[in-house]
């Protein structure tokens, strides 16, 4: 049976019932075949899930030598609204990432075009590493909290709206300030904190 048959099938399960819906069991059963044919392609889950992840970092397609045209903080901006957009399209499967640091093809690719950039602007090696991992991270943290954002059960931003324009003015008189832009929709918390991120970056790239 085709990996690419196998991983595609691995990541629907992801998709349409979570993370831990996904056994070499449950994926042997969809596929119609027995767990024998699986272990073929993958000595564990913990395999399987290692390709699915590669399998999303797949759909990262970057340029390198167009990011290091971009200058550094662009290529970065670019990186990572670029992964936050891939890892969103699928509702559950960014939660795969918490298991294991991706170090299949796709993922390297990607963490090479990064951190080449970095070293090519002046930062240095320890620097770039911390860097591309705190991007990784912040990405991989508001995309969990995208694929879970309008879940069931999950209050609509009009309900937390009212909410905070009916607050008492007398106890949160700060809440009651800003209540005309609350609640802050999660795309625009995603770009406002990469800025910041990418200016504390420049600041400590200056300080080298």
């Amino acid at each position: 049976m085709p990996l690419e048959r196998i991983v595609s099938t691995a990541l629907e399960i992801v998709d349409e019932d979570g993370a831990d819906a996904l056994s070499m069991r449950t994926l042997a059963q969809r596929l119609g075949s027995g767990t024998a044919t699986l272990y073929r392609h993958f000595d564990n889950r913990a395999a399987l899930v290692a390709h699915v992840v590669d399998r999303m970092f797949g759909a990262v397609r970057l340029n390198g030598d167009e990011l290091l045209a971009m200058g550094w903080q662009q290529a970065l901006r670019t990186v990572a609204h670029t992964m936050f957009d891939a890892l969103a399209r699928h509702r559950n499967a960014a939660r795969l990432m918490v298991e294991q640091i991706p170090l299949g093809p796709n993922a390297m690719a990607l963490r090479e075009h990064c951190v080449a950039v970095l070293l090519d602007s002046g930062f240095p090696p320890r620097t770039a590493a911390h860097a591309y991992a705190t991007l990784a991270r912040y990405v991989l943290g508001f995309a969990i909290q995208v694929n879970g954002h309008g879940g069931a059960g999950e209050p609509h931003e009009a309900h937390l709206s009212a909410v905070f324009q009916g607050v008492d003015p007398e106890l949160f008189p700060a809440t009651v300030t800003v209540a005309g832009s609350m609640p802050v929709p999660i795309e625009d918390e995603f770009s406002f904190g990469l800025e910041l991120l990418l200016s504390g970056l420049a600041r400590m790239r200056d300080d080298v």
